[in-house]
């Protein structure tokens, strides 16, 4: 009589391990592995393993031994019935040491592979204490019947596929929850146009990304500046790793300096506890200084030694933390002009400056409104609500305004003509401003910064009047800070405008 080994040998064992700890792209050779272990193991001709369909509750062929088990996949069990789903439905291993002679055989399946199949027994697969589908094995190779210690041993690799199907459940979920991030994510950074001077942008970005060279992103207010940090970050090597952003110009120098290097505890009244900064948060990824002509120059001086040594203090701290952190900078300013002013340091200048991604305005790329139109209908259109149509004229209309707020400004335009707009059309009235703009008057001899004051004026003038002369709504277009936008208005002695 042949005898056969009532346990795996070692190194099946170490290869099923290694296997049931790799990615759920193996799954079904884990599977087939462990079902051809089984069999050696109780000296079996064939097995299966059937799931049960959570929906009708029949049981269906996942995976079978032997040449013809592809045949299986069209067979399907209605609940209850066979000896396997007397194992479903009973919780229990069912034994039938002749099937013909068995009411509950279910012979569809023998019939479909042409086999002759004299007795098998049947585990239970259950995952927290439900019943989610059997493993059975078919006619021992001795031709004995299965008995008590087989049931026990294909009850071990029951639990193992038990085991491996919540592991890879819980994976399949994680990565289906993981999916619905990423596509929350692109939603929220998505770059849209096909302009020449945007496909140039989104080029070089794509060519900087593999650096871990400092990237200064420049363009006027709205562009899309952050988009494009987003996007040099995702590209790169460290696009698993952390993203930070901050707004330099949103904070003093004193929490700027505890948000960016963190603090012990007891460093100031207060800190009740240690706090990790940016940088370290940051630590392998990317971190983006958005406004960084905003930063006062006692932090500049601290953001260089950070740059140079990649290393810093905690606030109160006595040990230096070592980061590796890849810096994309933005600013609306011109940062040359504020190193000749002295309110930029130059040497940090070349420091986030290696190198220069320069974003168009909206004006430059008008091509690009009707996508941009579209996308933004598609954003802020309220489930379940048509969306809206665009009328006649209407994106001429909108490509002949100058938009001083650029992308945030149309966005913020189209969002509130489609809260506004109730005909299911959005029309050239839905976009209450003018279609064009008289052009500003600099007379040639002025000087550079005549010119740029006669720019500005007009800029935050145009911005205003399509605000209605509120500051605030006016500073978010503008992506600066309301104190900042009225300390320019007075500079810049701008007459408050009329509605």
């Amino acid at each position: 009589m042949k005898q056969f080994k009532r346990f795996p040998n070692i190194q099946t064992l170490r290869n099923l391990s290694s296997m049931f700890k790799s990615t759920h792209q193996g799954k079904d050779e884990f599977y087939r592995l462990l079902l051809e272990l089984a069999m050696q193991t109780v000296g079996a001709e064939n097995a299966s393993i059937l799931m049960v369909d959570e929906r009708t509750g029949n049981l269906g062929f996942y995976l079978a031994s032997g040449e013809e088990s592809m045949k299986l996949k069209a067979v399907d069990i209605p609940a209850g019935m066979g000896i396997a789903g007397a194992a479903v439905e009973t919780g229990k291993p069912v034994v039938s040491h002749n099937v013909n002679e068995d009411e509950r055989w279910f012979s569809l399946a023998s019939k479909k592979t042409n086999t002759d199949v004299q007795s098998l027994v049947c585990y239970p697969i259950k995952l927290n204490g439900e019943v989610i589908g059997v493993v059975e094995l078919l006619d021992k190779q001795d031709d004995e019947a299965f008995d008590d210690e087989d049931v026990e041993t294909l009850g071990y690799f029951a639990n193992m596929l038990s085991m491996a199907f919540g592991v890879i459940r819980d994976k399949d979920l994680l990565s289906d929850e993981f999916d619905k991030l990423k596509e929350e994510y692109r939603q929220g950074y998505t770059i849209v146009g096909e302009s020449t001077t945007l496909r140039k942008c989104i080029y070089q970005a794509q060519r900087v990304a593999n650096s871990k060279a400092s990237v200064l992103i420049s363009g006027e207010s709205g562009t899309g500046k952050e988009l494009f940090a987003h996007l040099i970050h995702d590209h790169s090597p460290r696009q698993s790793k952390p993203f930070i952003s901050i707004s330099c110009g949103a904070l003093p120098a004193s929490i700027l300096e505890r948000e960016l290097f963190g603090h012990e505890k007891g460093a100031f009244t207060g800190a009740d506890s240690r706090k990790i900064g940016l940088f370290e948060a940051a630590d392998g990824g990317t971190l983006f200084l958005d406004e960084i002509g905003e930063m006062p120059l006692d932090m500049q001086v601290k953001l260089l030694r950070v740059l140079q040594e990649e290393s810093f203090l905690r606030l109160g701290g006595t040990q230096a933390i070592e980061v590796d952190v890849r810096l994309i900078s933005a600013t609306n300013r011109d940062l040359e002009k504020m190193v000749h002013e002295g309110t930029f340091r130059q040497d940090l200048f070349y420091r986030v400056n290696v190198i220069n991604l320069q974003l168009p305005p909206l004006r430059e790329r008008p091509e690009d409104i009707g996508d941009l139109v579209q996308y933004f209908i598609q954003k802020h259109t309220p489930p379940g609500q048509p969306r809206p149509r665009l009328g006649k004229g209407l994106l001429q209309h909108l490509k002949g305004y100058s938009w001083p707020g650029n992308i945030r400004h149309l966005e913020n335009a189209v969002e509130r003509a489609i809260v506004l707009e109730d005909s299911g059309e959005l029309t050239v009235d839905s976009f209450p401003f003018e279609s064009s703009e008289s052009p500003i008057e600099i007379n040639i001899g002025a000087t550079l910064k005549e010119a740029s004051d006669a720019f500005r004026r007009s800029f935050i003038t145009n911005t205003l009047k399509s605000t209605g002369g509120n500051r605030t709504k006016a500073a978010k277009i503008l992506d600066v800070q309301r104190s900042y936008l009225s300390r320019l208005i007075k500079e810049l002695e701008i007459d408050k405008p009329v509605g």
